[in-house]
């Protein structure tokens, strides 16, 4: 799966919205025929938008697989560290909580 970065799908979505929307005020003002190749090309950039943002999904799936993997592995290596680090967050939350 391709590494997709978040920013560049943010900046692809921002293009992808600008041209759709270009598109749909060229299609309002447009006769038939010139309004239904600017719908046909606002549908097949969106259609390349989905795509995108299904190989972020993945990608995002497959790396939180990887991180709760990773942790699953230390906390069996290392239990009563893990017990510990638990408790001492509850302990903080716990008077984060009780401040209020």
């Amino acid at each position: 799966m391709s590494n997709v970065k978040r920013e560049d799908l943010v900046s692809d979505v921002k293009l992808v919205l600008n041209d759709v929307e270009a598109m749909l005020q060229q299609a309002a003002t447009a006769g038939t025929a010139q309004a239904q190749e600017l719908r046909q090309r606002a549908e097949d950039a969106l259609q390349a938008t989905q795509v995108k943002l299904r190989e972020i999904q993945a990608s995002a799936k497959d790396s939180a697989r990887a991180a709760a993997k990773s942790t699953d592995d230390w906390v069996h290596g290392n239990p009563w560290r893990a017990i510990g680090i638990a408790a001492g967050v509850g302990v903080v939350v716990g008077l984060l909580i009780g401040r209020r």
